[in-house]
């Protein structure tokens, strides 16, 4: 409600605050300064007595609030104020007037001092204004209207992109089909795993089966994130058996427990493997049954001290779910002399599991030449023929044994026996020179009736030794005809 006519005059005469003149004669900054007090009273006056909604707020600087000069005069003064040092921008007062009048007030109007474009044009006043909205066009980064070549174009330059886009089955081949055309991996990788969550699991083992380069690359991505189940149901809607039968097959890895894992081996014979993975499966089994088998008798053996090779050589690790070589070694340690109807005979188990005569005999020949059984070791190589003769037999090239002999630390007397068998005679001197087998090199140089190199290895063995006695005698010897 509105005052009286004689309340307002009461008002004015009895306020602090006096109306002012032009005719004044006070300083004109005084006057300025009371007026805009006494505005600052009228204001206030107004909010208390009319509704918000009919009153037009406007600044100090008489322009309404939320105006497009306002907007810009208030951004730069914050600006000034939170990141730029203050810039006096007050421009100079005129002197025959305030500017203001009570109309402007209320009706949003100003008798400004200075116009809008003249603050611009003034070179002492800096105003920032926020930056206005670029175009669409150049925010295209940041919008999703990509076409799948666009996309993964995009994707192989490592930008940010959005697949929920493509939403139409179509859409979403489309977009396969363009990123196993650019041949890059991570970005096939990358659509697939999009397509696995966005598709079911039908349509996408249908989609991927006339997609080869793709099938490749999700099976792959399924192994690396160990999804055995969507593989298996992935092999089996392909009608990949033998993959299906693989992949369960490799669960025996994560068995622990080896009574569980020979039982989980024995139910894998009977999955559709090809015939060579199927030997192989059959083997597996055998051989870990075996290996319980074995392993449970020598720790009884071994607790019981009643076997000497277990005292005298204590076994360092347990024998399941070794390798099969492994397996045949550790058998032809311990158990090398046990009949072939036993399960831990050698014999036994190179018939079971189809050896090669060439494994077997390395197997055997450098267990028993750890033990230092030399005497298992020439029997290893002698053989009789149909007229009851023996004589020296290997699968193995004889320098290959002298090398297996050699690591095992074997006296030059076994040594030199298999070096003088190499056929090669510059080998034969080397390998007899390597291993200090003396006596080789002094009768291979005398079957070659080389007086000089006879001569010349005379200096290299020791002095008043039997190899020295034995060159001396060589060469003294009239029966021989030397070359040289």
């Amino acid at each position: 409600m509105m005052k009286s006519k004689a309340d307002e005059e009461d008002y004015w005469n009895s306020s602090k605050f006096k109306a002012f003149t032009f005719d004044d004669e006070d300083d004109e900054f005084t006057k300025l300064k009371e007026s805009r007090q006494a505005v600052n009273s009228i204001c206030g006056l107004v909010e208390e007595e009319e509704d918000e909604d009919e009153v037009e707020k406007v600044s100090w600087s008489g322009e309404p609030v939320g105006s497009i000069s306002w907007s810009v005069r208030e951004t730069a003064s914050s600006l000034r104020e939170q990141s730029f040092p203050k810039i006096d921008t007050t421009p100079s007062l005129p002197k025959n007037s305030s500017g203001y009048s009570l109309s402007s007030l209320f009706k949003g109007k100003t008798k400004s001092f200075q116009s809008f474009s003249e603050v611009l044009s003034d070179s002492s006043v800096r105003l920032y204004a926020p930056e206005l909205r670029k175009p669409k066009s150049e925010y295209k980064d940041y919008v999703s209207d990509w076409s799948p070549e666009e996309t993964v174009h995009r994707m192989q330059q490592g930008k940010a992109v959005s697949l929920e886009k493509f939403r139409s089955l179509q859409e979403k081949l489309l977009l396969l089909d363009e990123a196993v055309g650019v041949h890059d991996g991570n970005v096939i990788t990358a659509v697939l795993i999009y397509l696995k969550k966005s598709l079911s699991k039908e349509v996408l083992f249908r989609e991927l089966e006339s997609r080869q380069t793709a099938l490749r690359h999700f099976i792959h991505y399924l192994t690396e994130s160990k999804e055995q189940r969507l593989l298996l149901e992935l092999y089996r809607a392909l009608g990949r058996t033998e993959d299906e039968a693989l992949l369960q097959y490799k669960e025996h890895l994560r068995i622990t427990d080896e009574n569980k894992r020979r039982d989980f081996l024995k139910s894998c014979v009977s999955l559709p493997f090809s015939p060579e993975d199927a030997g192989h499966v059959q083997d597996h089994y055998t051989l870990l049954e075996r290996q319980i088998i074995i392993e449970a008798t020598d720790r009884q053996a071994e607790t019981g001290g009643k076997v000497e090779i277990f005292q005298k050589f204590p076994r360092r690790a347990s024998i399941l779910n070794m390798p099969l070589i492994t397996t045949l070694y550790y058998c032809c340690f311990y158990h090398y002399a046990e009949t072939e109807g036993t399960y831990s005979s050698p014999a036994n188990i190179r018939q079971t599991f189809r050896i090669a005569e060439k494994q077997y005999f390395v197997t055997a020949l450098a267990a028993r030449a750890k033990l230092k059984a030399w005497h298992d070791v020439d029997a290893l190589f002698t053989s009789r023929n149909w007229l009851g003769f023996t004589r020296k037999k290997s699968p193995l090239s004889f320098s290959r044994v002298a090398d297996i002999l050699s690591k095992n630390n074997a006296p030059v007397q076994v040594l030199q026996e298999y070096v003088g068998l190499v056929d090669d005679v510059e080998l034969r001197v080397a390998l007899a020179q390597k291993y200090k087998c003396h006596f080789i090199v002094i009768s291979t140089y005398r079957d070659l009736k080389d007086r000089q190199l006879l001569l010349g290895y005379r200096g290299k063995v020791e002095r008043g030794s039997e190899e020295e006695r034995k060159i001396d005698e060589l060469l003294s010897n009239p029966q021989i005809r030397w070359k040289n």
